[in-house]
């Protein structure tokens, strides 16, 4: 006699035949609402808020629920270890833009960025290391990281509105480069992809936007509000990656947003830059 099968049991087995599918859908629609999203928030409230905003794990947080749908808790603990360490390679990627966007146009800033994140994922690939160590390195990156952005500058400037197809185009950028990174990421096994899970997608089309709209010092202000922001991204990965192996994976996600926003609000309280850089007027 065959026993029926329960909708819940046969929903996580096609979760598990067809992981890609639904991470897919996930980042398609979440990534490109999360820029439009930041990028008003940086124009109501300046862009070291939209920088706060943007380095919430809005991309890879959904792909490591997908993973912990689709094969199971102790892998998404697994590729949250590797997503933590892959901030350090994202921090490479904000700090080389940063410090070239003076001298170089927003494309050259963004190739050399996204050299940077590939070097160094290059390097973490070929490394394995404990979860309390991948966050000490986390947390000294982030201080170099902050130390080696350079101070944007005290002018005031009056920017015109942007064009009507700005935000579209902003979130036509974003689903460009996931659809490339999740069709590259799927060959690269979960050690490769975890690493490649914080790729800068929506922080290159925050920063190549302000850059080529606004300047260099407001981008740099953008850029120094992500950096203090990866702080939370951080908790959450790590917090994620312990609490999986003894919580379930409703309470691990929980546990881990809630911290994380916990953590963000701290940052805007505790940073008067990212407070008293509100943005300047349109016309």
């Amino acid at each position: 006699m065959t026993m029926p099968v329960s909708a819940p049991s046969r929903s996580r087995s096609q979760l598990r035949n067809h992981p890609w599918v639904l991470l897919l859908a996930v980042k398609l629609l979440l990534a490109p609402s999360f820029v439009v999203g930041a990028s008003l928030a940086a124009r109501r409230f300046g862009p070291g808020i939209g920088g706060l905003i943007g380095g919430l794990p809005v991309v890879a947080g959904p792909i490591l629920l997908v993973y912990a749908l689709a094969h199971g808790r102790a892998f998404a603990a697994g590729a949250a270890a590797g997503t933590l360490l892959g901030l350090v390679s994202l921090i490479a990627f904000v700090v080389v833009y940063a410090r070239l966007a003076s001298r170089m146009f927003w494309g050259a800033a963004m190739l050399a960025g996204w050299l940077a994140f590939a070097l160094a994922t290059a390097v973490f690939s070929a490394l394995t290391l404990p979860l309390g160590g991948a966050l000490a390195l986390v947390a000294v990156a982030l201080l170099a990281g902050l130390a080696a952005l350079p101070r944007p500058g005290a002018e005031v400037r009056v920017h015109r509105a942007p064009p009507v197809w700005d935000l579209p185009v902003r979130g036509l950028c974003a689903l460009a480069l996931v659809v490339a990174l999740t069709a590259v990421s799927g060959w690269l096994g979960p050690q490769l992809s975890g690493l490649l899970a914080p790729f800068p997608i929506i922080t290159t089309v925050l920063a190549t936007f302000t850059h080529a709209q606004r300047g260099t010092s407001e981008l740099l202000r953008l850029m120094r509000g992500l950096v203090g922001g990866f702080g939370a991204f951080a908790l959450f990965c790590f917090t994620l990656s312990l609490s999986l192996h003894r919580l379930d994976t409703a309470a691990a996600f929980a546990l881990a947003t809630a911290l994380a926003l916990v953590t963000q609000l701290g940052v805007f309280v505790l940073m008067p830059a990212a407070r008293a850089a509100r943005a300047v007027p349109e016309y």
